[in-house]
């Protein structure tokens, strides 16, 4: 016996044992930290069988319950840590195995079985979480048959989700080279069993979707129990898959096991054979379809060639015959359009000429009349025009000077000691030269002049 009792009866030993008498009576705590290790030293983990009862799950995320059955029950405690691992949160009624160590809360000095570990006694567990995970799905509608996506026709690059050391792999490359060599198979390696399954799953279709280099994605594994399949009843797992950008299809376990993975995908293989059979086609049969097109082609080609000859030919002679009716219509028509243009401008120019005529006399007679009373009155302008002519003035002995630029120099200003200039008078123009200058009255400036008066001395 090891623990608490070690303390006690390791130590020097009293007159009587812990407990026989007041004086040597035992604290609380140390009874129940001794009856602890009596009952942790008396049973080795072990699995309980019995039905959930009094289920509460408390905000730390620790559960409490009770297992029961017809004559006793345990109270169980399963902390945060070990949750994770239960399938689903149980309910009350359910009969379950769980797995832990007995033990007694020191604090309230109750026995408890301390659960690591839960699981179901046939598949009720395992069932209520799958129909749990089912409805949350559904109601997202991942679920509809009308979301999935049909496989590439000729995928380039094929990305595979599974154990490198599985057989799944070996057996989709086989069938891949056996198919079509040239496609290419990129492994995106992750656990499909055990823990930490679901993560590495989860990571495995994010790393997919950030290279963005498939054309088509095949994620399984070969069979195996249920507690071996269920990271593909995972909801992340399952949410990861229906979010790929590129058609999934699934191939986990034997065609006897369908998973929430399954029923995401796109596709649906039994094995992951049938999963690369599915993604890979068939070069033979692509040859063979090849060929059979080519001569459905060529034939059909032949055919229409042949009804394009046909069809020429019959337009071609009715296009001939349609032109040389229509040429004969025409010239019909451009015959008609000529004599009757002619007929016209015989018409039109007839009546012009006869009104012409009619107006000859009334026009050869109004200029007469209008020109008559002109002349006279063109005759008193010109005499008018004649008295006021500078030519006229001329004539009457008066003398114009000009400069040599031709303009008229009226003012004895104008005219500069030495400069020439032109005097313009009645029959002709003389050339002279000023030798003095004298301002004033013009006769008593001639006057000064001839005195020898100028301005200039």
């Amino acid at each position: 016996m090891t623990g608490r009792w070690e303390e006690l009866f390791d130590a020097p030993q009293p007159t009587a044992y812990p407990g026989e008498s007041p004086e040597t009576a035992l604290a609380v705590v140390t009874l129940t930290r001794a009856a602890k290790d009596v009952i942790e030293g008396a049973f080795t983990p072990l699995w309980v069988r019995g039905e959930i009862s009094d289920f509460k799950s408390h905000r730390n995320g620790h559960w409490y319950f009770s297992l029961r059955d017809a004559e006793a029950r345990v109270r169980c405690v399963m902390w945060r840590g070990d949750v994770q691992s239960a399938p689903t949160r149980p309910a009350d009624g359910l009969l379950v195995t769980a797995f832990g160590q007995m033990t007694v809360y020191t604090n309230g000095g109750d026995l408890q079985l301390r659960v690591t570990r839960l699981g179901a006694e046939g598949d009720g567990l395992w069932r209520k979480a799958l129909e749990e995970t089912l409805a949350r799905l559904r109601s997202d509608g991942l679920l509809e048959e009308g979301r999935k996506r049909a496989l590439p026709r000729l995928p380039k690059v094929v990305a595979v989700v599974t154990s490198p050391d599985g057989a799944a792999l070996q057996d989709i490359r086989a069938v891949a080279a056996r198919r079509f060599g040239a496609v290419q198979l990129v492994l995106v390696p992750a656990k499909v069993q055990g823990d930490g399954t679901a993560d590495e799953l989860v990571r495995a279709m994010d790393q997919i979707a950030r290279w963005g280099g498939a054309d088509v994605v095949i994620i399984g594994r070969g069979g195996g129990a249920r507690e071996d399949l269920w990271a593909f009843n995972d909801e992340r797992v399952a949410r990861a898959v229906a979010a790929c950008a590129v058609p999934v299809i699934s191939a986990v376990g034997h065609e006897v096991d369908t998973t929430v993975v399954d029923l995401v995908a796109d596709l649906r293989a039994a094995t992951p054979s049938a999963a690369a059979e599915a993604a890979v086609p068939d070069r033979d049969a692509l040859v063979q379809e090849l060929l059979a097109l080519r001569g459905r082609l060529t034939s059909a080609t032949a055919r229409a060639l042949q009804r394009r000859r046909q069809m020429v030919s019959g337009v071609g002679g009715r296009f001939a015959a349609g032109a040389r009716g229509l040429a004969a219509l025409e010239r019909a028509r451009l015959r008609a359009f000529g004599q009757a243009m002619a007929t016209h401008s015989r018409r039109v120019l007839l009546r012009r000429q006869t009104r012409v005529e009619s107006l000859r006399p009334i026009l050869t007679a109004f200029p007469v009349a209008q020109l008559a009373p002109r002349r006279g009155e063109l005759a008193a302008l010109a005499g008018r025009l004649d008295a006021l002519s500078p030519l006229a003035t001329l004539g009457r002995g008066y003398a114009v000077a000009r400069s040599l630029e031709g303009q008229a120099m009226a003012s004895v200003t104008q005219f500069l000691p030495g400069q020439p200039f032109d005097v313009l008078v009645a029959d002709g123009a003389v050339r002279a030269t000023t030798i003095a200058r004298r301002s004033g009255a013009p006769l008593d400036a001639v006057t000064g002049l001839r005195e020898g008066v100028s301005d200039d001395v």
